[in-house]
């Protein structure tokens, strides 16, 4: 199965793994499935690094995406034309970005964000 992990289920499954449900973990580890994370996780990593908000470098997230075996997927026109008409059930750009990737992608998307399961086209896995 192919999932796209949010920002959030990255960290956790590099720093925090406890705070993975019992679901998320077992969809992490389980190597048949496909794991994707947005190009705009990286962007929103690099931000909140940068600032101080959070303490992950470019040297972790490289090496998360080799251990965890992500795939990443570009955010292309088409996700950001997703955003037209998008609800405002979340106000964070950056999931709204991703929300708008996984609807065009037809992805589940693994999150500890319960506003993901606002929108009613998304599968969440948590």
């Amino acid at each position: 199965m192919r999932l796209l992990l949010d920002t959030a289920a990255l960290i956790y499954a590099v720093h925090y793994p406890e705070r993975l449900s019992k679901r998320a973990a077992a969809a992490v580890r389980n190597l048949d499935n496909a794991l994707d994370l947005s190009s705009i996780s990286i962007v929103e990593i690099a931000i909140k690094a940068d600032s101080g908000k959070l303490e992950f470098s470019e040297v972790i997230l490289r090496k998360a995406i080799d251990d965890l075996g992500v795939r990443i997927v570009p955010y292309r026109a088409e996700h950001a034309s997703r955003m037209f008409g998008l609800p405002r059930h979340h106000t964070d750009p950056f999931d709204r970005q991703i929300i708008a990737q996984a609807l065009c992608e037809k992805i589940p998307v693994v999150t500890p964000d319960q506003k993901f399961s606002l929108y009613k086209e998304i599968t969440v896995f948590w």
